[in-house]
């Protein structure tokens, strides 16, 4: 891709971050059924309930299901948007509080790995949205394709959600492992969700670093213990997230406490981190990228 390609893709945003500075959260987990889209969609909902403009985008590509976990009906989506039939804007489904959601495409098999082409697609979309946004929070698919390692790689912070099981525990080292490596992500936030009790959840977080403190130069810091609450699966019956359905519910507390702490993570002095910088890493392909450190 040429120069000229990258600064008309990303020029947009270099407008839009003049005006305000976007904090960029990708919150990804190894594996699927740790309660990820869930996490994001709640933290969503508590920093726009405080009135910050927050956009969700759906990455996982292929099997979409935030706006459907919301109970939202989307016309378009990321599909119509790369086959050049509508804008960003025109897919933007808004859910409580005035969360902006970018949906993808479910059930899309061409879009779980996009081609060059496609890719081109979607960082030219964000070059062009004119939204101004507060946080953009990535919920990816699970596992550790190269779109979740691109999203990853490219905000200012990630957000690892991980149970106390051992296929969670041994698949977020994975992707640890895979980013920290390979991609030089140095901090990782960890969030131990669906634990019985703090201690638990430390005790999930000690498990995670003993690993990661023997074989890897990644930091790893715990900032939200999410008890086990039965209140989060009787909202998802409801088609709504625990915060909104439950407010009081310690599910809800731990959650509402995380979105606090977020907001409270400074931004970058440098435009790392900002939507500018996301889209533009974007634009490094994870194989450019592995190429770049073997040659080193």
């Amino acid at each position: 891709m040429s120069d000229v390609n990258m600064f008309d893709q990303a020029s947009g945003l270099r407008r839009m971050t003049q005006l305000s500075s976007t904090k960029v959260i990708t919150v990804t987990g190894g594996k699927g059924g740790v309660g990820k889209t869930h996490v994001t969609l709640c933290t969503a909902i508590s920093m726009a309930r405080q009135g910050k403009r927050v956009m969700v985008f759906d990455a996982d590509l292929g099997l979409a299901n935030v706006d459907v976990l919301l109970g939202l009906r989307a016309g378009k989506n990321l599909s119509h948007v790369l086959a050049g039939e509508c804008e960003l804007k025109d897919i933007i489904v808004r859910g409580p509080f005035g969360v902006m959601i970018v949906p993808a495409a479910s059930g899309t098999q061409s879009m779980v790995e996009l081609s060059p082409s496609q890719h081109a697609g979607l960082i030219r979309a964000f070059g062009e949205l004119e939204e101004e946004i507060d946080v953009l929070l990535v919920d990816t698919a699970a596992g550790i394709s190269d779109m979740v390692l691109s999203f990853a790689r490219a905000a200012q912070d990630v957000l690892v959600v991980v149970c106390d099981e051992p296929t969670s525990i041994t698949d977020a080292y994975a992707l640890i492992k895979l980013l920290s490596r390979e991609y030089d992500v140095p901090r990782f936030k960890i969030v131990a969700n669906m634990v019985r009790s703090y201690r638990e959840g430390r005790e999930l977080f000690a498990k995670l670093t003993r690993v990661t403190e023997r074989f890897l130069n990644a930091n790893l810091e715990l900032v939200a213990c999410i008890p086990l609450d039965d209140k989060v699966r009787q909202s998802v019956k409801r088609q709504k997230v625990v915060v909104e359905a439950f407010p009081r519910s310690p599910a809800a507390l731990a959650l509402n406490s995380l979105a606090n702490k977020i907001l409270s993570w400074p931004l970058p002095t440098n435009p790392g981190g900002h939507l500018e910088f996301f889209v533009e890493r974007l634009l490094v392909k994870p194989n450019e990228h592995l190429g770049e450190q073997v040659g080193e």
